[in-house]
């Protein structure tokens, strides 16, 4: 795990800090990174479970939070930053910039590339289906994980600093309103 993610606060750290202040923009990214961590740390315990006790109601309730954040929480993560994040940085004009966010954007493709071919196995694992592939996933996970973790790094080490210095403070509103009006208009809740 990345130094930027091993010294993140705890979720609770989160909510005192949201509690404290209006809510911003980057406290709903960032805590949305800390869920991508605890989700794919729980899928090793997912594959764990399901080497040692079997496809039992606790690996159907681990796969279906599984399944549901990345299907619903994780996709919205991706569109809010595709969204205003990666665009305050383009508008910036840094080209090295600009190369990560391109770097970026070919990220989120690849990890919803990755998840697709994973979501239907989780998907038949919370639905008690046993034609899921243990060996795939334990081989393909690993690989999604990594991804994932060097993506969020570079995200916060150098994008969401350099775009909360180009954002202005009105826009960041609008940001906010914004992600919390797609949100709420989201009946899954993602």
């Amino acid at each position: 795990m990345s130094a930027v993610l091993a010294h993140a606060p705890s979720s609770a750290a989160v909510q005192a800090a949201i509690a404290a202040r209006p809510l911003q923009p980057f406290d709903v990214l960032d805590h949305c990174h800390q869920q991508v961590v605890a989700k794919l740390q729980r899928m090793d315990a997912l594959i764990a479970h399901l080497e040692t006790q079997g496809h039992d109601a606790q690996a159907r309730a681990m796969a279906r939070e599984i399944f549901d954040f990345f299907m619903g929480e994780a996709r919205e993560h991706h569109l809010d930053e595709e969204k205003h994040v990666f665009p305050a940085i383009v508008r910036s004009g840094r080209d090295d910039m600009v190369q990560h966010v391109l770097r970026l954007q070919q990220d989120h493709g690849w990890i919803e590339q990755d998840w697709l071919e994973l979501a239907p196995h989780f998907e038949a694992i919370a639905a008690g289906y046993n034609w899921y592939n243990l060996e795939l996933m334990a081989m393909a996970v690993p690989v999604f994980q990594a991804l994932y973790r060097d993506h969020i790094a570079l995200e916060e080490s150098l994008i969401y600093p350099e775009a909360k210095a180009q954002i202005a403070r009105w826009d960041l509103q609008g940001m906010g309103r914004e992600m919390a009006q797609r949100r709420r208009a989201d009946p899954s809740g993602g």
